[in-house]
């Protein structure tokens, strides 16, 4: 862990508030992965798909990330939309819901799995007097799904999703309602994120300070850290 883009006269004496995002600080992203090829190769079966399953994820990632590219902005476009296409995309035509997405739920909910170290960090700040918040680009009900899955859905004082405001990061409205939910002073609280645009440039706008888990470096970062329980050590000044 570093902090070497501040002085200790930079350091606020009590951290108010640590927001986290989800995706790829408190999920594992190649879980997702995994299990999206496997729902995927279960499309090629079902529907005798003249591919193979490599070609088949290709078609799928190509429209689910196409999808999210024709956002205006930093509008909010929902996941289940982006899963939608991608089924299209496979087999042709679009298919009811009820038909897929059982599959689909079930698939992920046996997959997914947490960042290691990332529940139990969340349950030893949330034994601490600080706010512990989400900050995501997730789908509402998706996202607190997975934290439910994960143990540590109650551990959260607040969870704020682009869905709920209807915009995703960097975008200052939701680090703004965060902050509001939390009522806590942006320059007393840290985010966790492993993008930089999106979470540590972000929220620097914002003067919350960014702590990079994975994200790459800039001027915004104002912590490194390797693994999420070393955020412990910035909360506690160790």
């Amino acid at each position: 862990m570093s902090a070497d883009e501040r002085t200790i006269d930079d350091e606020p004496a009590d951290w108010e508030a640590v927001f986290w995002d989800i995706g790829g600080v408190i999920l594992e992203l190649e879980s997702v992965q995994g299990a999206h090829a496997a729902f995927v190769e279960g499309l090629v079966e079902e529907h005798g798909l003249e591919m193979s399953v490599e070609e088949a994820v290709d078609v799928w990632r190509t429209a689910v990330g196409d999808y999210f590219r024709e956002r205006d902005g930093t509008e909010f476009r929902s996941a289940r939309e982006g899963y939608a296409r991608g089924v299209e995309a496979l087999v042709g035509e679009e298919l009811p819901r009820e038909t897929w997405e059982p599959d689909f739920e079930e698939i992920v909910n046996a997959s997914i799995e947490p960042i290691s170290s990332a529940p139990e960090t969340i349950a030893a700040l949330a034994d601490r007097d600080i706010h512990v918040g989400v900050i995501s680009d997730v789908d509402d009900e998706a996202g607190k799904e997975m934290l439910e899955q994960f143990g540590v859905r109650e551990q959260f004082d607040s969870i704020t999703t682009s869905e709920e405001v209807g915009r995703t990061k960097p975008d200052p409205e939701i680090f703004e309602t965060a902050l509001a939910k939390a009522g806590v002073a942006p320059e007393r609280s840290l985010m966790i994120g492993d993008r930089y645009d999106h979470d540590v440039k972000g929220a620097d706008e914002m003067s919350i300070h960014g702590v990079a888990f994975g994200a790459e470096d800039g001027p915004a970062v104002s912590y490194r850290i390797e693994s999420p329980e070393e955020v412990l050590e910035i909360v506690d000044g160790t």
